[in-house]
């Protein structure tokens, strides 16, 4: 067979781990996996030295001499990446290359240089947090997802910011070789979460670490080792010696959803772990996690992930 020829754009401004996060990826498929090796190409307009967002150089070819066919085109995001749109030559060229590859991703920022190209049109795409809106507004033919770690519509795959490159090219691995073959190129970068397209961007625990006030801060440091208790308004409330409305008006505030809601994607983030590194039953993740009964846990994954515990661990499990 063939090697899969994987070719990743940069431009001045791009950011090295979107490079770099997919480069690794293909790299350690291709060393551990009895496959044909993935050939990886990083290209640019002009070719030659380019420099990244974080100071350091990284060596391109010109993506003025793609030719012949290409099974993953891969474009790289950055801080600069209004400026890479505006650069009509380089537009041109992902998308005459976009039309020689059986697939097109984008990691980051990269989801506006597909959008300028018109690759996005009428498909559900997602890009880091910060740039959602503006790539809503931007391009109103394009369905954003603003909470997804990547978007699979058709043969088009976008990603959200910096790590989730990393997701998405292992979420590619699994579509060219299989589930097993993504969990072993995952083992060897000492990726401890696999995460699904159709989980957040970023956790519960990471956005409540903003909270300041103490009782709260004090609250959400608590909360994931005590997830089978109950963990009801009245509960909480007592604990940090506020009254129900102060609490749930203070929590809010600090948190920035509702004491219920930050409990429900904490537990959920919690069987997530346990579905992908345990052989633990759903029954017994169920009560681990506080959801009780296997039935609830379903209704929250179906709600927030639009998936099932055992299609979770089916598809990120252990191997």
């Amino acid at each position: 067979m063939p090697e899969p020829r994987i070719v990743i754009v940069g431009f001045p401004g791009a950011q090295i781990l979107d490079i770099a996060g997919p480069l690794e990826v293909f790299s350690t498929a291709s060393r551990f996996l009895s496959i044909p090796p993935y050939s990886t190409q990083v290209v640019s307009i002009g070719g030659g030295p380019v420099l990244s967002t974080s100071g350091l150089e990284y060596a391109t070819t010109p993506i003025e001499k793609v030719v012949g066919d290409v099974d993953t085109l891969v474009v790289a995001g950055g801080r600069d990446f209004d400026q890479a749109t505006d650069d009509a030559e380089l537009v041109g060229h992902i998308r005459r290359v976009a039309g020689r590859s059986r697939r097109v991703t984008s990691v980051c920022s990269g989801a506006f240089l597909l959008a300028a190209a018109g690759l996005l049109d009428g498909r559900q795409a997602t890009t880091h947090w910060a740039d959602c809106a503006q790539l809503e507004l931007d391009y109103p033919d394009v369905s954003v997802d603003p909470d997804a770690i990547y978007v699979h519509d058709g043969d088009v795959w976008t990603s959200a910011g910096v790590t989730a490159g990393i997701d998405l090219s292992l979420a590619l691995v699994a579509d060219d070789y299989g589930r097993q073959a993504a969990a072993l190129v995952a083992k060897q970068l000492v990726v401890y979460l696999r995460r699904s397209g159709g989980q957040g961007q970023f956790s519960a625990m990471l956005a409540a670490q903003s909270a300041n006030e103490e009782p709260i801060r004090d609250l959400l440091a608590w909360l994931p080792e005590h997830l089978a208790d109950d963990l009801s308004i009245p509960v909480m409330a007592a604990r940090t010696h506020l009254s129900e409305r102060q609490f749930s008006r203070l929590f809010k505030l600090e948190v920035g959803i509702t004491p219920a809601e930050h409990v429900e994607a904490v537990r959920m983030e919690a069987a997530c772990r346990l579905l992908e590194t345990t052989l633990f039953t759903i029954e017994q993740i169920a009560r681990a996690c506080g959801f009780g009964a296997p039935e609830t846990m379903n209704r929250a994954f179906r709600r927030r992930l639009n998936t099932t515990p055992s299609d979770h661990r089916h598809h990120f499990g252990p191997a």
